[in-house]
């Protein structure tokens, strides 16, 4: 599994899970909380540099109100049981969105495990809360706007050392659950050449099984970046 480096989840389908069981959709949410461990744990023993999940989108806080107000409170939760097992597997946590509409419960928690992990050399977990990849692009725009660097000096580099996500390996794999097939506005730019992989399966039931079969899939891919095989 060396070829793979960089892997990204939309985490979808935890309301219906929910749903196909009689529960209320927060309980989907709590279990896929859960699941964000169990993957996270995978990704590290395989060896990956970093992993990001689509947590919370820019569109989410359409939302019901109470809905949106578990989503956010989910981070702490998280990190109440987890956080000591993320430092044992050297696990290092980063937040991707705009943190100054997220509520103080549930940015805290997220920075506060940046700061005890952040010296953290194995895994580097993204996630992606209050974030949108058209925003993001936008936002790194009007910071090179704003350091006056001239138009002939932009590249396709100055873009990208100016995006939330700047510090993650180049995007190798994408990974959509629950049967949709769709981008949804995540990690626009970071996408340009990486592999994208859908599956029917709903993320709480999203295991290490189909975590591996996912890479493995990846690995059986000829990139040829917009060359030709020789």
């Amino acid at each position: 599994m060396n070829n793979i480096k960089n892997v990204a989840i939309i985490m979808d389908g935890n309301g219906r899970w929910a749903k196909l069981r009689g529960l209320p959709r927060t309980a989907g949410h709590l279990q896929g909380t859960k699941n964000i461990r169990n993957i996270t744990i995978a990704a590290n023993n395989m060896g990956l540099s970093s992993l990001t999940l689509f947590a919370f989108s820019t569109e989410n806080w359409k939302r019901d109100e109470k809905e949106v107000e578990y989503i956010m409170r989910l981070p702490g939760k998280f990190f109440e049981d987890y956080i000591d097992e993320l430092m044992e597997n050297n696990v290092k946590i980063a937040l991707i969105g705009e943190r100054d509409r997220l509520p103080v419960y549930a940015l805290s928690p997220i920075e506060e495990a940046e700061k005890r992990t952040k010296d953290n050399t194995g895994l580097l977990l993204n996630l992606c809360l209050n974030y949108g990849g058209q925003r993001e692009i936008v936002l790194a725009v009007k910071d090179i706007v704003k350091e006056g660097i001239p138009t002939e000096e932009i590249t396709e580099d100055t873009i990208s050392s100016h995006l939330m996500g700047a510090s993650a390996d180049p995007l190798d794999l994408m990974i959509r659950t629950s049967g949709e097939y769709r981008i949804s506005n995540f990690l626009l730019w970071q996408l340009a050449y990486s592999e994208l992989y859908f599956t029917d399966v709903l993320w709480p039931n999203f295991d290490e099984k189909c975590f591996v079969e996912a890479i493995e899939s990846f690995n059986g891919r000829d990139r040829r970046f917009g060359g030709v095989k020789k």
